[in-house]
């Protein structure tokens, strides 16, 4: 099965609306403000995950059929629930935006500095992500990596693209189907606060899975 790998430049709107600590687990953004956030996604080319069409199109070819009407909101109104479950208390934040969920992994507790294998210990909450992934299928996946600005924009790319690509196949060796994942580094192009302090540049450190459902 080939999956097909892209990496694109794009900014990230959506972490604009929430006010919280990125690591508490406990964001919730209002359904006024995730709203108005995904028009703005969608007026910048954003609404749907990259690769939408042809993941969507692939899945529903294997058989797994599309959410429709008010089944995409219950539907991930119970895969937010589960996750918080699993996740709390794990460091990785839950992040409701409308029908979307984020996930942000700091890198404190996914990788060591400058390495690009998952850290052992973090196994067990990437395998609460995966098994949530599994249960509920009728959803895609973005994965994406960030850095914060130190080093070369080059270098910082490149990281962000390994480090996605080690959780992506994490995911992916524990039964999930690999067509529903999109993979990309962002680098340091997607600060969620200021590099000019550690606690920022620590903040910036980070990948984020982003859940949209299958409709």
């Amino acid at each position: 099965m080939k999956l097909k790998l892209a990496t694109v430049a794009v900014t990230t709107i959506f972490l604009a609306a929430c006010t919280t600590d990125p690591y508490t687990g406990q964001q919730k953004i209002s359904n006024t403000a995730g709203g108005a956030t995904l028009g703005a996604l969608a007026g910048a080319g954003l609404g749907t995950l990259a690769g939408g069409d042809d993941r969507r199109n692939a899945l529903i070819g294997a058989g797994i059929g599309a959410l429709a009407g008010g089944a995409v909101g219950n539907y991930m109104d119970r895969q937010e629930n589960e996750l918080r479950a699993q996740l709390q208390g794990s460091g990785v934040s839950v992040t409701r935006v409308g029908n979307s969920i984020v996930l942000n992994m700091p890198s404190n507790i996914t990788f060591d500095t400058d390495e690009s294998d998952v850290k052992p210990q973090f196994y067990n909450t990437l395998n609460s992500v995966a098994l949530v992934l599994k249960k509920f299928n009728q959803s895609l996946v973005d994965v994406t990596g960030h850095t914060d600005s130190t080093g070369s924009d080059s270098y910082n790319l490149g990281l962000s693209q390994r480090r996605a690509q080690s959780v992506f196949q994490y995911l992916v060796s524990q039964g999930n189907n690999p067509q529903r994942f999109y993979v990309r580094g962002a680098g340091e192009s997607q600060p969620i606060a200021d590099n000019g302090s550690e606690a920022g540049r620590a903040a910036n450190r980070r990948v984020e899975i982003r859940i949209v459902p299958l409709s």
